[in-house]
């Protein structure tokens, strides 16, 4: 008798330690998918305002009329898209630039697309990054989150520089990184209209990757 008890108890202990490994287990996944429920941005109204900023690639330099990115974001959204593009501006000079634009604007998001001409002109990365910090600041200080679109570096073989990955880690909630499709577009010469701007092919593809980004974080 004593050894049937003791296998009972065995069977017992070893059904509860089930049971509780599948509650643990449960749990885990639980706040798991809850974690991955929280959308990194708000949803945008149907009335939104979405602010495009940057340089000549925000402007559309090498498509023609109305097939820059910002007209074709406005297509895919049904959204009012703000073109702010500066032909040639470098990133300390859009940060003295955009807070009069959010102000013009009341953006309900701005898309960020800054840095290129800094990098060309060889400017320290760590300037750079200040100038963006700046404005991602200048953007959060009045409640409009950021779309952040990473820029290649100055190398044979395009990379994105790493400020912008730095950049999204460090401010976290409401600024999230478009990292990797305007590199590989710019590694493509079909889509592109010389060294350093897109085609209208190229300035359609980027406002689809963009778009996808605005669905995938909940703002769409």
């Amino acid at each position: 008798m004593p050894c049937i008890d003791s296998q009972r108890r065995g069977r017992g202990l070893l059904l509860m330690g089930t049971a509780r490994f599948w509650c643990v287990g449960l749990l885990f996944g639980l706040l798991l998918l809850s974690g991955c429920s929280k959308a990194p941005l708000p949803p945008l109204p149907s009335d939104g305002v979405i602010l495009a900023f940057g340089d000549s690639l925000t402007a559309g330099v090498g498509a023609g009329p109305a097939q820059d990115y910002p007209s074709e974001l406005a297509r895919l959204t049904g959204l009012a898209v703000v073109n702010a593009g500066v032909s040639g501006e470098l990133a300390q000079q859009g940060r003295l630039r955009l807070p009069e634009a959010l102000a013009r604007h009341r953006p309900d998001l701005l898309v960020l697309l800054m840095g290129g001409n800094d990098i060309l002109r060889n400017r320290p990365e760590a300037a750079i990054k200040a100038d963006l910090a700046a404005m991602i600041e200048q953007a959060r200080g009045t409640g409009v989150p950021v779309l952040l679109v990473g820029v290649p570096s100055k190398r044979i073989l395009l990379r994105t520089s790493p400020i912008y990955r730095e950049l999204a880690d460090q401010y976290g909630d409401g600024v999230v990184l478009v990292e990797d499709p305007l590199t590989e577009l710019l590694r493509s010469p079909s889509h592109k209209s010389d060294a350093v701007h897109l085609n209208a092919d190229g300035y359609r593809r980027l406002a689809q990757a963009l778009h996808q980004r605005l669905i995938e974080t909940g703002a769409l």
